[in-house]
């Protein structure tokens, strides 16, 4: 019989607390705060996210018996059709606290992203630079459904920025079992350091605004560049592996940098409290089973 505990290995909980505030900068940036029945659209994020990671390894289940048999489904602990029912009733849970949360305005972004992650991995993940674009098109499709569908203009940076640095990530990601390339490496380390800068230079007002994106922009750059260097410097996979993994943690910070930008500073530190969380999980004994990766 499979275990709860096998379901949250299956989606790889600890990295589905980094979704969640994609829709807090996208709020943020459109004016738009998780205030009232809103406060439910990160959790609508978390489940689509979820079911991403159910379906992903569905779709990955006979690549992962040979290279990663320890995973759910290759293991025997989660059967492939309970994993393709857990994907499906996930995105219809996302869908409808989506709907919940924003009405139609946030469901008509909702479901595009929806669609994009199940295109995501059935078809285009396979394909490095078709699946890189993918990935980054969901995360930016996250963000801009905490604006909803009326209010997209004012949220597209942050979508980009966010979408920018997902695609870097899955670049890198690519290398974690055979290795990346000096050059892949590389670029993905002089992305964040772009993604950086555009934060912060799209930043505007007093001097303390000004230092907490300072300070939550540094702290995304710390999380994920030395990572990035090191695989640079040796492209080996266990290297893309853990920058693939500081990658993924370093987006909370980064979503703070951007609730910070666009004056939500008690969204930031509900994000802050989130990565606080995350480190105390991994840390947990068990806790690196659940990983990102």
């Amino acid at each position: 019989m499979t275990r709860l505990g096998d379901y949250l290995e299956l989606v790889r909980a600890p990295a589905v607390l980094t979704v969640l505030g994609d829709s807090v900068a996208g709020g943020a940036a459109a004016g738009r705060p998780l205030t009232g029945r809103r406060v439910w659209m990160p959790v609508a994020s978390a489940c689509l996210y979820a079911g991403g990671m159910a379906l992903n390894d569905y779709a990955d289940r006979d690549i992962d018996a040979s290279e990663r048999p320890k995973r759910p489904i290759p293991s025997g602990r989660v059967s492939p059709r309970s994993a393709l029912a857990a994907a499906s009733a996930l995105t219809a849970a996302g869908l409808g606290l989506c709907a919940v949360a924003g009405g139609w305005s946030s469901l008509a972004v909702g479901i595009p992203l929806a669609v994009s992650i199940w295109t995501y991995d059935l078809v285009t993940k396979e394909h490095a630079l078709a699946g890189a674009v993918s990935m980054g098109t969901c995360r930016a499709l996250d963000v801009l459904m905490g604006a909803g569908a009326g209010h997209v203009r004012p949220a597209l940076g942050a979508a980009g920025i966010m979408g920018g640095h997902t695609v870097a990530v899955t670049f890198l990601s690519r290398g974690e079992v055979d290795g990346t390339d000096a050059a892949t490496a590389s670029g993905v380390a002089a992305a964040t350091g772009l993604l950086a800068a555009s934060v912060v230079a799209g930043s505007a007002g007093p001097p303390i605004k000004t230092l907490a994106v300072l300070t939550a922009t540094a702290a995304y750059a710390l999380r994920c560049g030395p990572a990035q260097i090191r695989a640079a410097r040796d492209p080996a996979a266990i290297n893309a592996l853990n920058a693939t993994k500081a990658g993924i943690r370093a987006m909370v910070p980064l979503q703070a940098a951007l609730a910070v930008r666009h004056g939500h500073l008690l969204g930031a530190g509900a994000l802050i409290g989130v990565d606080v969380l995350g480190r105390i999980i991994r840390s947990r004994p068990g806790g690196r089973k659940v990983s990102e990766s």
